[in-house]
């Protein structure tokens, strides 16, 4: 099987969007395409598409604020998974990383998805116990 990964563009948006709703998990974020839109134009890298014979077959944003290494919304199609689609998106991810000198990668794994921590642990990352995500919802509505 050949996995071809590319970055994700504006046209693509409403395509990622619907992909998440079948194929994330923790999707009750008020996902909106002009926040993905917003993405794509300030880091036109930063979001991998992995495609097989030309359709979606996962995604991975891969985000770098010039400090530190984000993963998240690691999304590969329930039909394809344990294909090694997700390894593919991180190996891109981490290249990505690599290539602006970052020495480490965090990524966003929802406590509760025992897949995506077999996943995530079959290439390497583990749960940091020492650390604890802290969040403040920037406006009026109780947002995680």
């Amino acid at each position: 099987m050949d996995v071809a990964i590319r970055y994700g563009r504006i046209d693509d948006v409403e395509a990622l969007l619907a992909f998440w709703l079948v194929a994330a998990e923790g999707t009750d974020r008020h996902d909106d395409p002009a926040k993905v839109t917003a993405l794509i134009e300030r880091d036109p890298e930063a979001v991998l598409i992995a495609e097989v014979g030309g359709e979606t077959a996962g995604t991975l944003i891969a985000g770098w604020d010039g400090w530190r290494a984000h993963l998240y919304r690691l999304a590969v199609d329930p039909a394809r998974r344990r294909q090694g689609i997700g390894s593919a998106l991180i190996r891109a991810a981490e290249e990505r990383f690599a290539a602006f000198g970052a020495f480490r990668a965090d990524a966003m794994v929802l406590h509760d998805n025992e897949p995506a921590h077999r996943a995530w642990g079959a290439v390497g990352y583990a749960p940091q116990p020492q650390w604890a995500r802290w969040v403040k919802p920037l406006s009026g509505e109780d947002r995680p």
